[in-house]
């Protein structure tokens, strides 16, 4: 029932619902406000819940910060990290359960992360302090990353690529644009679907094609299709949406790859002063799920006359 949102100035907001009354309607209120030190755009928060951390990415530094009152965590326990140019966690470390706020006692499960630099891999772990692992070379760079145990899909300039962190191997799977010249550059996107499974997205000059593929690069299933470049993509399993350049929204079946759901674009323009920028910017993923206010379970909290005594059955006669 929390979200984090950062800002363009650096500012770090942590809002919570409020349902102080059941027959009014719930709402997000703030209950905090953090500064990241440099004052710059944030540019990327995951939170890791199994640690009770936040990793918050701005002006190519990685900081560290506690949930869920979002304080700083001291340089002395854990120093920030500089010269990111992205980073992923463990999906699998995202999974597990919050750690007990109750229990001083427990010993942390170590949570696996790698941070992308201008030529390399670097691999840490983190339980109460961080470790440094090694550093694996990636002369080509990469902008996006997603990590699933031992696999690593990355995105570079030109293609997709799988990793393997075991074995230090790189395997091209892909290009990211497949036209000779892209009117506009094509925006990578990469998705954790499933235990050992990715869908990554690449333009062909005509259409984007959704390819699912395993931790080694071997394509599974069948493909996805979208008329547009989508501008972001969600998994609610077994669903993909994505919002595509018009504002319209498409759901597919993972297990049938058909369309399932359309949803036309919001016209409502959200600046007047700019008519044609959409009302939806993007679409964001909670892996935890959270609570959306509405005033129907307003309406089914009300106070209600209940009868508790029936009169006896009327004798019908013979």
């Amino acid at each position: 029932s929390e979200i984090y949102v950062g800002c363009s100035n650096g500012e770090l907001v942590r809002f919570a619902l409020q349902a102080d009354d059941p027959n009014k309607l719930e709402s997000y209120n703030i209950l905090s406000r953090q500064t990241v030190p440099n004052e710059k755009p944030v540019d990327d928060i995951v939170l890791v819940p199994c640690l009770g951390r936040a990793f918050i990415l701005s002006d190519r530094i990685l900081h560290f910060y506690t949930l869920p009152s979002l304080d700083p965590v001291s340089p002395s326990i854990v120093k920030p990290i500089r010269h990111v140019v992205t980073f992923t966690v463990d999906h699998r470390d995202l999974q597990r359960p919050p750690i007990s706020l109750s229990s001083t006692s427990m010993a942390l499960e170590a949570v696996n992360f790698c941070i992308i630099k201008r030529t390399g891999i670097a691999l840490y772990v983190m339980r109460e302090r961080l470790n440094f692992l090694r550093e694996i070379p990636l002369p080509q760079g990469a902008t996006l990353s997603r990590r699933l145990g031992r696999s690593l899909c990355i995105a570079d300039k030109e293609f997709y690529s799988m990793v393997d962190l075991e074995g230090a191997s790189l395997l091209p799977v892909i290009p990211i644009s497949q036209a000779p010249d892209p009117d506009v550059p094509i925006k990578p996107s990469i998705t954790i679907v499933g235990e050992n499974e990715f869908l990554i997205l690449s333009w062909t000059g005509a259409n984007t094609i959704g390819l699912f593929i395993t931790g080694e690069g071997e394509p599974v299933r069948g493909t996805l299709e979208w008329g547009s470049h989508p501008e972001s993509l969600c998994l609610d399993y077994p669903y993909i949406t994505a919002l595509l350049p018009n504002g319209s929204i498409e759901i597919h079946s993972i297990e049938t790859q058909s369309v399932v759901q359309v949803i036309a674009a919001d016209d409502t323009p959200t600046n007047p002063q700019n008519p044609q920028q959409q009302s939806r910017a993007t679409l964001v993923s909670s892996l935890n799920g959270y609570l959306v206010p509405s005033t129907q379970r307003s309406e089914k909290m009300r106070t209600t006359r209940v009868q508790l005594l029936r009169a006896p059955p009327t004798e019908q006669p013979a």
